[in-house]
């Protein structure tokens, strides 16, 4: 694992610390758990990354899993999930994470500019610094999935192609995993918003309801965008319709107007010098008159 500012050193280090494991390994983490005492079951949630988020109280410590999400490029098709495990102690802090993210960066920043005022409100105000970072990275990629949405619907009533389906339907793919991880982060950060939640202080919680508010806003962004993807296949749905339609109804003009000139061309191409007797051109037009009579009753 990588561990920042100290390493080994930081873990004698009396008073408020915070050690943030990159790349986890299980030796750093069985050490971190025997200085510490992290429970087992947490210890093994942290060597497999793939946790919904949640909140664990364990004796001790709070163990807790946050998400954010970042997007590799303009499309928003391809979504890089930040999943960050916090150990929550009395005077320690350590977070867990596979990849490296900016939020993380910023507070690590923040520490290194003004570290005994940031750590003197408790290392419980540093997760809620870490929370609050990884919710405000959001709101950039959510502006930008609303950005996407209003140029799909402009490109659906100008231009209406296949390739709009196919991007209608990865611009869903990407709202449903987002929204699967955000409705289980928001109840979490709710939890910590209470008062009474062994690790968080009162003055903290307040800040932590600043967090679940900005999260309950990405929340319901997230289902407004829902909403506008179903808008947005309809109208694309209903625009292939009205071509269909336009074209259908040009070829229907065509047939009608040549209609009565195939009638003219069919019935005067007959050969007359050979049915010659008046008896075969009268059952021709009887059977002109029946058939279509018995066409239009069946």
């Amino acid at each position: 694992g990588k561990a920042r500012s100290g390493g080994e050193e930081l873990l004698e280090v009396n008073g408020p610390k915070w050690i943030d494991v990159q790349e986890p390994d299980e030796a750093t983490l069985v050490k971190l758990a025997e200085r510490y005492g992290l429970h087992k079951l947490a210890i093994e949630d942290c060597m497999h990354l793939d946790q919904r988020p949640k909140l664990e109280e364990y004796p001790g410590h709070l163990f807790i899993v946050l998400q954010g999400f970042s997007c590799v490029d303009q499309s928003l098709t391809e979504v890089v999930m930040h999943e960050v495990h916090f150990f929550l102690g009395t005077d320690w802090l350590i977070t867990v994470h596979e990849k490296a993210h900016h939020a993380i960066d910023l507070v690590h920043k923040r520490l290194d500019s003004d570290a005994a005022q940031t750590l003197g409100r408790g290392v419980d105000f540093v997760a809620y610094l870490l929370a609050d970072a990884q919710v405000d990275l959001i709101f950039p990629v959510m502006d930008a999935f609303t950005n996407a949405l209003d140029d799909l619907e402009d490109q659906i009533f100008e231009t209406p192609s296949k390739k709009l389906m196919q991007r209608i339907f990865e611009l869903k793919r990407t709202l449903v995993m987002v929204r699967k991880v955000m409705s289980p982060q928001r109840d979490v950060v709710g939890m910590l918003s209470r008062r009474g939640l062994a690790g968080v202080s009162e003055k903290t919680t307040l800040y932590f309801r600043d967090v679940y508010d900005h999260l309950v806003r990405i929340y319901e962004q997230i289902d407004t965008n829902r909403d506008l993807l179903g808008n947005a296949m309809d109208a694309w749905l209903s625009v292939m319709a009205n071509r269909t339609n336009d074209i259908t109804k040009q070829l229907t003009i065509l047939a009608s107007i040549f209609l009565p000139l195939s009638f003219i061309v069919g019935f005067f191409g007959q050969n007359f010098d050979v049915l010659g007797k008046p008896p075969f051109f009268i059952a021709m037009l009887t059977l002109m008159v029946l058939v279509p009579l018995g066409m239009v009753a069946w």
